[in-house]
């Protein structure tokens, strides 16, 4: 393993849409929900400290916002978080590549759901237009997808505001090799969002063989385990009813306890490069042969600062594998999920 003097200067490009990024994004999403209470002040001054330190691709949704980490927990709004980044964007819209969401909703009696409508797609997009105070949004994603609603239909009218000029380019997110070949036939798809990191690796099968098949950037999200891979966490941490973790098999009592065995593993590498834990576990992701952007998220510039930095790590042959192994699958314990399984967790990224 090496570390480079330069960091965060190549490119990676979004699919075969002609926007390119450097590889490490920002996450919003905890700027809003499911992590606690966050300042919007404090927020907004993150956002653009994240654009002084080089970051480009910042990813929110219209729905970041509108649900909480706990049933009856406190809400900031539906579109509260691409408010901030509109907020934050004043000034700095050209140093940003700016990708945001579609599909869920909020009804009735405090239940969501996914709404892939083509009428909806274009409300919805004028409307996140509105609140990110800009004339185009340069990565447009399902979110999820409708069960009532073809693909098909719901991309066709997504390709209808490429035409438009009003977004630059489509993504999908948490979908099969199949469905994504049946959107990628109506329009080119240029990223595919879904989890990815060391210790949740469900697309390494057949969802990023088949990205790698029709030329689709994999942009992960929580790659670094929800904070787990950072190495932040002391024995015995309880996560409050504000904080989704807490809801998660993964940081629940011996898996918890467990799976932090694991991440001290990862810390004791770490030590043995000037690398952190977090540096490595991002290094791993930026080390896979498939152009991907994880897009961590985080509240503290120093924090961010320190994930573009891993992408001055370079890890070897060697090294891939051996953290491939020190996080097999059948090594973590606990689901992705809890056992509510309601549409926050579904969009918990």
């Amino acid at each position: 393993m090496s570390i480079e003097s330069t960091a965060h200067t190549a490119r990676t490009p979004l699919g075969g849409s002609g926007i390119s990024v450097r590889p490490v994004g920002l996450g919003l999403m905890g700027m809003s929900q499911f992590y606690g209470e966050a300042d919007p002040e404090t927020s907004v001054s993150t956002i653009r400290s994240a654009i002084d330190l080089g970051v480009e691709l910042f990813d929110t949704s219209d729905y970041y916002g509108a649900s909480s980490a706990t049933p009856g927990g406190p809400v900031a709004g539906f579109g509260h978080n691409e408010e901030l980044l509109g907020r934050a964007l004043r000034g700095r819209r050209d140093r940003a590549v700016v990708a945001t969401k579609f599909s869920a909703r909020p009804g009735p009696g405090g239940r969501s759901f996914f709404d892939g409508r083509p009428e909806y797609v274009r409300a919805a997009c004028e409307a996140s237009l509105k609140r990110l105070g800009t004339d185009r949004i340069d990565l447009y994603y399902y979110h999820r997808l409708d069960p009532a609603v073809p693909v098909e239909d719901t991309v066709g009218a997504m390709a209808e505001l490429v035409a438009a000029g009003k977004v630059r380019a489509i993504g999908l997110s948490e979908v099969t090799p199949e469905v994504l070949r049946r959107a990628h036939a109506v329009h080119p798809v240029a990223a595919l969002q879904s989890e990815y990191s060391l210790w949740e690796r469900g697309v390494e099968a057949e969802v990023l063989p088949e990205c790698r098949r029709l030329g689709i950037t994999l942009v992960p999200y929580s790659p670094l385990g929800r904070g787990m891979l950072t190495g932040a966490f002391a024995p015995g941490t309880e996560f409050g009813r504000d904080d989704f973790r807490s809801t998660l098999p993964k940081f629940q009592g011996d898996n918890f306890e467990h799976n932090r065995q694991l991440v001290a593993e990862l810390e004791e590498f770490a030590a043995g490069t000037g690398g952190t834990a977090g540096q490595i576990a991002l290094a791993w992701l930026l080390a896979r042969p498939h152009a991907i952007v994880p897009i961590p998220g985080s509240r503290r510039p120093a924090r961010i600062s320190a994930n573009l930095a891993a992408t001055s790590v370079r890890l070897s042959a060697d090294d891939v594998a051996r953290l491939s192994d020190m996080f097999d699958p059948a090594r973590i314990k606990g689901g992705r999920y809890g056992a509510l399984n309601t549409l926050a967790d579904e969009t918990a990224k």
